[in-house]
């Protein structure tokens, strides 16, 4: 019992500073949110965001998908395949994720035709995890430098029009962009084995 006495002042010290870390962080992104969203440079590429956005809801890999379907060889449909499967996943582990840390989004700023959709919840982005998670794919199977250059770009852009559209915190898509390349990597080898 004294071990635990001993040890309760420093647990409470130690989750205190943790706590102050943690509204810093918090705080920062709250300001990094402001200053993206209302910054001139990034108003003057209003419309690029906007379709970054709208990309960034799958219709470009589904696109993508049936080109490669339709003209591709016998290994660019295993290729879809895993692509197929870890869309799945990704958007499974997003959501669950979503779900357990029940972040709220930024208060919504309603630009154009543009509206939220989905979820209340902010982490992590499901765009910015599916673009990272593709441009990751696309890089393995694709590894041409114009095609992982221009993927990876779209990936970030997406993630950005993101915080411009206020839809998400700038934590929100740098998880989404951790999870996405991460998710990606660990299952690609299982995915394309089972394919196989």
């Amino acid at each position: 019992m004294r071990v635990a006495d001993a040890l309760r002042p420093r647990v409470r010290r130690i989750l205190a500073r943790l706590d102050v870390v943690v509204e810093r962080i918090l705080a920062w992104d709250e300001e990094a949110l402001e200053r993206v969203s209302t910054s001139p440079v990034f108003r003057a590429l209003d419309l690029p965001l906007l379709v970054a956005t709208y990309v960034g809801y799958g219709y470009l890999w589904a696109a993508l998908a049936l080109a490669l379907i339709v003209f591709g060889t016998p290994l660019d449909h295993k290729n879809v395949l895993v692509g197929v499967g870890i869309t799945i996943l990704v958007v499974l582990v997003c959501q669950g994720v979503k779900a357990l840390t029940a972040r709220p989004r930024p208060s919504f700023v309603r630009r154009g035709f543009h509206h939220q959709f989905l979820t209340t919840s902010s982490f992590p982005s499901n765009h910015t995890a599916m673009a990272f998670a593709m441009a990751y794919l696309v890089a393995r199977f694709y590894p041409a430098w114009y095609n992982v250059l221009l993927l990876y770009l779209l990936a970030f852009l997406i993630g950005l029009s993101r915080v411009y559209l206020r839809e998400h915190y700038p934590l929100d898509v740098l998880g989404g962009a951790a999870l996405g390349t991460y998710l990606a990597h660990g299952l690609l080898p299982w995915l394309a084995q089972c394919v196989g």
